[in-house]
């Protein structure tokens, strides 16, 4: 891993009297697999919101790729979520009257040139090319989330970025995607989950762990990865 690809300094959010984050700070380096971590009302989603380029601090900075994203307008904040990160939810939302391909070529057109080739590699990677045509509700869930793991995928984003991804699969489906993570940090993406699973967590290199807004403290697993 060479460099800081995400630097957060100092990040306070506050939503009139509610401080959803108070003076949080921790970076990730490029090639890194990071957890985020807390219980409900933590803050994981509002820091998840900060670094995704959906909402902005009150206070603090926020580094990506070595741009000031917490200084920048909403039009800029739209094209570097767009060109930087890959954005992975747990509630999917996929666009239900377009097939998995189509949803994937989506995020093609809004970044570049659609390419329906590149976009059915994309999902042969996450294992789906036999459901390229199925619609969303044709799919199950964990077939749903490949889609958007394939969707996130197909511009390159020098950030992956995922909210609960294993929140809504059970058991098979979640070791199905778990394992296309792996496989993404193997090749040397930069993976930040936000989770509140424990079992997730462990799959990352490091652990920040948010508690009433604050950071309680980062767990190193690097000892625990062989």
């Amino acid at each position: 891993m060479d460099g800081t690809i995400l630097s957060v300094q100092n990040i306070t959010k506050e939503y009139g009297a509610l401080k959803a984050l108070d003076n949080v700070s921790f970076t990730a380096a490029e090639g890194e697999w990071l957890a985020i971590m807390g219980p409900s009302g933590s803050g994981k989603t509002t820091m998840m919101n900060i670094i995704g380029c959906m909402d902005k601090p009150s206070a603090g900075r926020v580094f990506l790729d070595g741009a000031d994203i917490s200084r920048e307008s909403g039009k800029n904040l739209t094209a570097i979520r767009r060109d930087k990160i890959g954005l992975i939810f747990q509630q999917f939302h996929l666009i239900g009257y377009l097939s998995a391909l189509e949803n994937v070529m989506v995020a093609q057109y809004y970044h570049s040139m659609v390419d329906e080739k590149e976009a059915m590699g994309a999902l042969e990677r996450v294992g789906l090319a036999a459901r390229a045509k199925h619609l969303p509700a044709q799919l199950s869930g964990g077939e749903q989330q490949r889609v958007c793991v394939a969707r996130a995928l197909i511009n390159y984003p020098r950030l992956i970025l995922a909210d609960e991804p294993t929140g809504n699969l059970d058991e098979a489906n979640e070791r199905m995607v778990m394992d296309i993570f792996r496989e993404l940090h193997r090749e040397g993406s930069t993976i930040v989950v936000v989770t509140h699973a424990p079992e997730v967590a462990r799959e990352a290199g490091r652990t920040v762990v948010l508690e009433h807004g604050r950071l309680a403290k980062i767990i190193n697993q690097e000892d625990n990865h062989g």
